[in-house]
């Protein structure tokens, strides 16, 4: 009997408590909006994610906390959480957790100043400038290694909200951003708002990133079961909705 299948059939077989507690799984997230966030309406990403498991009979429940410590208790093997999400893929990352199939995307770049656009090819172009990013995201590879190297000047913070203030009073140049999440917290926070005339996103996009969620590797079969979930369902679809409702 296949592996997967044998999950299934002890699933079935035991008693009906056991069965209805097996059945509700947790995952940990950060407040990302639009892909995740406490509340009634919880993201484009909780969407897909529950959507998926929900095809396999499974319920979710996503408890949302800041993102290092979304990190750790994923990463404590004595956590009730099988993993967290949504997360950008790094091979480094493969040592602790198994990435899941992808379930949506966005495009990560530049916001800038509305008045100073920065025209560049080659990211080294940019090491003249304060680059505001957050502590613990994954942006890019190249772009973390020339953070990491010093080839570029990083600012950390512990939100994007923080960076786009900040860019707004001219104490970074760039920050660091999922233009979805950009638009998000122009036309959402008031904070936000009060300044997104002075803000723009650069055209010179970094990369469409995948969005996965990421499982601990005790939790493989779980893994296993939600991808199969990913093929009952149209992530794309539920991604594009939830996004076009929050404009």
């Amino acid at each position: 009997m296949r592996p997967l299948a044998v999950v299934l059939f002890c699933l079935l077989s035991i008693g009906r408590p056991a069965f209805a507690q097996e059945k509700t799984l947790y995952l940990s997230s950060l407040n990302w909006p639009p892909y995740s966030q406490q509340g009634l309406e919880q993201g484009a990403s909780v969407a897909v994610a529950k959507a998926a498991f929900a095809a396999m009979g499974y319920r979710l429940v996503v408890d949302f906390y800041p993102w290092s410590r979304t990190l750790n208790l994923a990463n404590d093997a004595h956590s009730k959480y099988a993993g967290y999400f949504p997360e950008y893929y790094a091979e480094q990352l493969t040592e602790h957790f198994i990435f899941s199939d992808p379930i949506g995307s966005g495009p990560l770049g530049f916001a800038e100043q509305h008045n100073q656009p920065h025209i560049w090819q080659n990211l080294e172009e940019l090491s003249a400038y304060t680059i505001g990013i957050v502590h613990d995201y994954i942006n890019t590879a190249e772009l973390d290694g020339l953070l990491a190297k010093g080839v570029l000047h990083g600012s950390e913070v512990t939100n994007d909200k923080l960076n786009l203030l900040k860019l707004a009073n001219g104490r970074i140049d760039l920050a660091v951003i999922d233009q979805n999440v950009m638009h998000y917290l122009q036309y959402s926070d008031p904070e936000v708002s009060a300044v997104q005339n002075k803000l723009s996103f650069n055209p010179h996009i970094l990369e469409n990133k995948q969005l996965y969620v990421c499982f601990k590797k005790s939790h493989a079969q779980l893994a296993e079961i939600f991808n199969q979930g990913l093929k009952k369902i149209d992530a794309q679809k539920i991604q594009a909705e939830y996004l076009a409702k929050m404009r």
